[in-house]
C-alpha cells in the first residue's frame, strides 16, 4: 500500500506500523509524488492525508479516480466535519479517518478495504487442513499454529489468495515487499523455501519452472 503524508516522521512512524502488521508499504511526502508511484504500481491501498503542500489531497483522490485507479483511497485529515467528509467521499474516496487517530483502527480500516481492492475473498482463506487468518495474523496446519515470520506469513497469504493461480516470483516481491526491495535478490526464493519447512509434509507449495509458485 502507499501512504501518503507530508509530515516524515509521521508517514514513516505508520509506515513502520503497518510493516510490523506484514504490510508492503511505500511512502510518498507530497501528491506529485504519490502519483508518481501510482503511475508505476498497483496499490491495494492509498492512505492519503488531505491537507498535502502544493498538489492537494483533494486533487490526487481526484486524478485516481478520473483515472479509474483500482486502489481504494483512505483519507486521513485532521478535517473532520461532516461536510469535509462528505466532500471527501463525493471525491471517490472510500473511507474517511480524522486525526487522531486509534492505529489499531487504522490498520482495521486499511485491512478491509484491501479485502475490498481485489476479488472478494473469505475472512479466513482455508486450504484443506491449512488456515489462515489475515485480521488475527494466525496461520496454522492440522491445527497447530505456525511460526511464520511476517513476510512468510505474507507470501503465503498471496498465494493463498490466488486460489491456485500461479504468482510469479516479481508478483511475490512486489506485494510483499516495499520499494525499496532489490529486484535481483534471492529473497522471495529464500522466503518460499523456509515457508515450505515450516509447513510440514504434505507439501503444499508447489514450483512452476519459469512461471512462478501455487499452492
Amino acid at each position: 500500500m502507499l501512504v501518503v503524508e507530508d509530515h516524515e516522521e509521521l508517514a514513516q512512524t505508520v509506515a513502520m506500523g503497518l510493516r510490523r502488521e506484514g504490510m508492503a508499504v511505500d511512502v510518498a511526502l507530497d501528491g506529485e509524488a504519490a502519483l508518481d508511484r501510482t503511475a508505476v504500481n498497483d496499490y491495494d491501498v492509498v492512505v492519503l492525508d488531505r491537507d498535502l503542500p502544493g498538489l492537494h489531497g483533494d486533487d490526487v483522490c481526484g486524478a485516481l479516480t478520473r483515472a479509474g485507479y483500482p486502489a481504494r483511497v483512505l483519507m486521513l485529515t485532521a478535517a473532520a466535519t461532516i461536510d469535509d467528509k462528505v466532500t471527501g467521499l463525493g471525491l471517490g474516496a472510500d473511507d474517511y479517518l480524522p486525526k487522531p487517530f486509534a492505529f489499531a483502527e487504522l490498520v482495521a480500516r486499511i485491512r478491509a478495504l484491501a479485502r475490498r481492492s481485489r476479488p472478494a475473498l473469505p475472512p479466513v482463506l482455508v486450504h484443506g487442513d491449512l488456515r489462515l487468518d489475515p485480521a488475527t495474523r494466525i496461520a496454522t496446519r492440522d491445527g497447530q499454529r505456525l511460526p511464520l515470520s511476517p513476510k512468510e506469513f505474507a507470501v503465503l497469504e498471496l498465494l493463498l489468495s490466488a486460489r491456485g493461480a500461479v504468482v510469479s516470483a516479481e508478483q511475490l516481491l512486489e506485494r510483499g515487499w516495499d520499494e525499496f526491495a532489490d529486484p535481483f535478490t534471492q529473497t522471495v526464493k529464500v522466503t518460499v523455501s523456509r515457508l515450505r519447512r515450516k509447513l510440514g509434509d504434505p507439501p503444499l507449495i508447489e514450483t512452476v519452472p519459469q512461471a512462478g509458485y501455487r499452492i
